[in-house]
């Protein structure tokens, strides 16, 4: 059956839930709402942290406070369609709608990223270059890294979300996902997408790769830096330090490694794969970060033990 392309326009998309497991959306419903309470209570409790405890107002911990902000972002951009969806509530999002959860998903993609890398630069100073550590990295100079990482992620993604808008959907509007990405909507376009295309090319190049490759630069400096320190026990310490940002750094791109891999080979996939590939890059990293500089970082662990114990007591 033909739809014309003005249809296709003012039509609605139709969101993909989990295939073939329809009949255990009630039951689906407690472990993504569970993973969702996650997400908030987690990030939240680490802006607490932050935020309350004097001794953590120092330039990592307010990298790491974007980084818990950022999650949470992402958490909420997500949240209505993919319950909606489990709880029978949604099953189709119009197109500008769509067009504006792509923008929040991408864009949040980037700042994470972003925040990431200036980690790995702050890793950098405090290691290699430890006495000029609070002279580079100053609350004016933290303020601007944050102002630039969020012009970065906001102002470079808007050309290739917009052009969203005016493409013609020819294609039948069945989303990949339980959400709404870029990569989605110029698949079903029948108009000219080389912008899309190369624009998008430019910016996965600019952004993610690029950041990647100057975080592996960074602890190869790292690294080289440490292993010039004789003693055993100070190695150990210095890269100690570094645990829980490597670790951060591997939630974050090993999804979206595994979800591009999938996009591109795995089209003989069934689409239960990539709606699962699709929602572990979504929610694995805010759920796991918060866990993970919790364990990691001592003055983390021992401030939140302190707030379960007064809420105990």
């Amino acid at each position: 059956m033909s739809i014309s392309n003005s249809n296709f326009n003012s039509s609605r998309f139709v969101l993909t839930g989990f295939p073939g497991l329809e009949v255990h959306y009630p039951w689906l419903c407690t472990p993504f709402s569970s993973i969702y309470a996650l997400v908030f209570l987690g990030n939240c409790m680490v802006l607490h942290v932050i935020r309350t405890e004097s001794s953590l107002h120092q330039p990592m911990f307010s990298f790491l406070a974007m980084l818990a902000l950022t999650d949470l972002c992402m958490g909420f951009s997500t949240v209505p369609t993919v319950l909606g969806i489990l709880l029978g509530f949604i099953q189709e999002i119009s197109l500008d709608s769509c067009i504006a959860q792509s923008y929040f998903i991408h864009g949040l993609s980037f700042m994470e990223s972003s925040v990431l890398l200036a980690m790995a630069f702050d890793r950098y100073i405090a290691i290699c270059n430890p006495l000029r550590y609070s002279s580079i990295l100053t609350n004016d100079k933290i303020m601007k890294i944050g102002v630039a990482i969020l012009c970065r992620s906001s102002l470079l993604t808007p050309p290739v979300i917009i052009l969203l808008k005016f493409l013609n959907y020819c294609h039948p509007h069945i989303l990949s996902h339980s959400f709404c990405l870029h990569q989605d909507l110029i698949r079903m376009a029948c108009s000219d997408i080389r912008f899309n295309n190369v624009y998008g090319l430019a910016l996965v190049i600019s952004n993610l790769l690029l950041d990647a490759v100057l975080i592996l630069i960074s602890y190869i400096m790292i690294l080289h830096t440490v292993l010039a320190i004789a003693s055993w026990e100070e190695r150990l310490k210095s890269l100690q330090t570094c645990v829980s940002h490597i670790w951060a750094v591997l939630v974050f791109y090993i999804p979206i490694i595994g979800l591009t891999m999938v996009h591109r080979f795995g089209k003989h996939l069934s689409p239960l794969v990539h709606v699962l590939m699709g929602n572990t890059y979504i929610l694995f990293p805010p759920m796991m970060n918060p866990i993970i500089y919790s364990i990691k970082i001592q003055q983390i662990r021992r401030r939140v033990q302190r707030l379960f114990c007064l809420k105990r007591a």
